[in-house]
C-alpha cells in the first residue's frame, strides 16, 4: 500500500526561487497562486489609475505609488503583487529596498477571469488583516470600484467617482470614474 502524497505549504524562499516563465506567482497563506501575464486592456486600467494616484502621493508626500511585479510581505510570509500600491515613506523618503515598505496605504487590484476569486475573496481579506489602509477592487467590465477598509464587512460600490483621503490630507483626491473608465476603454472624452 502506497503512502499519500502530502503537499509542503509553498514558502517565500521556495516561490523566489522559482525560474522566471512569465507568469505572476505569489503566495498567500501557504498557497501558491500563478496567473498569466495580464491583457492590454487590464493594465491599461492599471496604468491609467497609476497616473491619477501617483502625482497626488508625491505632492502631499504620502509615500511611493508602486505597480506589479513588485513583491510584498506585509511583514509575514506571504508575498503578494498588487496591480498598483501605495507605500508610506521610509522616514523621510521614498523606500529604496522591499524591506522599507510597510503595510500599504492603498492597494488596487484590476479584475479579470483568471484573479478575481482571489481578489474578491482572499485577497481582500490577507489586506484587512494586515491593516491596508483602503483596498480597492477594479472592475473594468461594469465600470466600478469596490472599496473596501480594513474592517468592513461589504465593500461601498463606487460608479461615479471615488474620493481617498489617506491620514485627513486636507486636500482629498477625487477620481471621477466615467473619465477613467473612458481612458481605459480608449473612448473620447
Amino acid at each position: 500500500m502506497g503512502m499519500p502524497i502530502v503537499a509542503k505549504p509553498w514558502t517565500r524562499e521556495t516561490v523566489l526561487a522559482l525560474p522566471e516563465d512569465g507568469n505572476r506567482y505569489e503566495l498567500l497563506d501557504g498557497e501558491l497562486l500563478v496567473t498569466p501575464a495580464p491583457a492590454i486592456l487590464h493594465q491599461r486600467a492599471v496604468w491609467a489609475l497609476h497616473d491619477l494616484i501617483r502625482p497626488y502621493v508625491k505632492q502631499h508626500r504620502l509615500g511611493m505609488a508602486g505597480l506589479a511585479p513588485t513583491d510584498l510581505d506585509f511583514g509575514s510570509e506571504q508575498l503578494l503583487q498588487p496591480d498598483l500600491f501605495v507605500v508610506p515613506l521610509s522616514g523621510e523618503r521614498e523606500p529604496l529596498h522591499q524591506s522599507e515598505m510597510g503595510i500599504p496605504r492603498l492597494i488596487a487590484e484590476v479584475l479579470s477571469p483568471t484573479t478575481a476569486r482571489y481578489d474578491r475573496n482572499l485577497k481582500r481579506t490577507r489586506y484587512q488583516r494586515s491593516g491596508v489602509g483602503e483596498y480597492w477592487i477594479v472592475d473594468i467590465d461594469a465600470r466600478l470600484i469596490e472599496r473596501w477598509q480594513p474592517h468592513d464587512e461589504r465593500p461601498e460600490i463606487l460608479t461615479e467617482r471615488i474620493v481617498w483621503q489617506p491620514d485627513g490630507d486636507p486636500v482629498p483626491l477625487v477620481i471621477e470614474l466615467a473619465e477613467y473608465f473612458s481612458e481605459v476603454w480608449g473612448a473620447p472624452q
